[in-house]
């Protein structure tokens, strides 16, 4: 009798575009498992990201505004749910794998520091240049995160969420959609929330650009999703029209050079900074202090890397938190 799963299976293979990733032919994943009958196995990696540790604590870290105390500013949660949602759209439109696609974005930005690119930075200079949100995010579901024991996520999961940005490109077009979802979701959403902060008016982007984008945050996004797929349907890439691409990346630059770079925005940004090198350093002196799963792998590989990856596993909040323990006397109450 068929399971739940091979139904699933089946559907895939007769109603999928014949550029789709099946999840058929997934390549597996590193560590033995027993199958499940209810659910294919991306179904099953995007069960197990969401259900992280790693997943939960990604409400509590900074997307644009370090540690927004107001309740409708972006976090780095809810730009994972926005980025999943727009990547989920594409893939439908275009017939790929939801799946695979709504997996890769779950766990896309799950290895983000505490005060997002701030906090990127901190480790780049103190830890590696090479320190990349995007290869921690590898690690924490190979290695970090269900005890020291990773995820034991699919090989073309791992492969979509370790090039989701950049110059890297997954070797799945459902891979490269969360690529595009990515930026869509944060160039409308940071453009809202500046809007909120009252950093930027929707009248300061450029006219040529809105004529194009379209006047509203809805708007926008509805024109870049619907260009990504009807420029993308039958090919076997992903792509936007020449005019929506330009004007999308005008917008990005937009946004750097009057948010992104805004001395109101980032103000918190130098605090923020000198935070976590002073936790850093404190650490790495005292690795005694850190938790036990963090301390395990001392010997094999290294102070600096393990404090690293204590330190970028912190929410913003956490992060504070404990540098006020370490380093703001406490008033004596006799």
């Amino acid at each position: 009798m068929a399971t739940l799963c091979d139904i699933f299976l089946e559907r895939e293979k007769s109603t999928l575009s014949p550029h789709a990733f099946l999840t058929s032919n997934t390549r597996g994943r590193e560590h033995p498992y027993v199958p499940c009958e209810m659910r294919t196995e991306f179904q099953r990696d995007r069960d197990r990201i969401i259900h992280s540790q790693s997943f939960r604590r990604l409400m509590n870290k900074t997307q644009v505004f370090l540690a927004p105390k107001g309740d409708h500013y972006r976090t780095r949660l809810t730009h994972t749910l926005e980025v999943t949602q727009i990547a989920r759209i594409i893939a439908r439109g275009l017939r790929l794998n939801e799946d695979l696609t709504e997996a890769i974005a779950m766990g896309h930005d799950l290895g983000h520091t505490p005060f997002g690119h701030a906090g990127e930075e901190v480790m780049q200079e103190l830890y590696s240049k090479d320190f990349t949100h995007y290869k921690q995010s590898l690690r924490v579901v190979e290695k970090l995160e269900n005890d020291g024991r990773g995820l034991n996520l699919t090989w073309e999961v791992r492969d979509g969420i370790v090039n989701h940005t950049g110059s890297c490109m997954a070797s799945t077009l459902e891979g490269v959609i969360v690529k595009f979802a990515d930026r869509i979701a944060y160039i409308n959403h940071d453009i809202d929330d500046a809007c909120r902060a009252g950093i930027l008016r929707e009248e300061d982007i450029p006219l040529s650009l809105r004529e194009v984008l379209g006047k509203t945050h809805g708007e926008r996004i509805n024109t870049m999703v619907t260009s990504v797929i009807r420029t993308s349907t039958g090919l076997s890439e992903i792509k936007m029209s020449d005019e929506i691409r330009d004007a999308t990346h005008a917008l990005r630059t937009f946004l750097f050079e009057n948010v992104y770079t805004n001395p109101v925005a980032k103000a918190g940004d130098g605090k923020a900074k000198g935070l976590l090198a002073a936790l850093f350093e404190y650490f790495v002196k005292n690795p005694e202090q850190m938790p036990t799963r963090y301390r395990r792998d001392l010997e094999s590989e290294g102070v600096a890397r393990c404090v690293c990856d204590f330190i970028s596993g912190m929410t913003d909040r956490y992060a504070i938190e404990t540098y006020q323990r370490l380093f703001v006397p406490k008033v004596w109450n006799s």
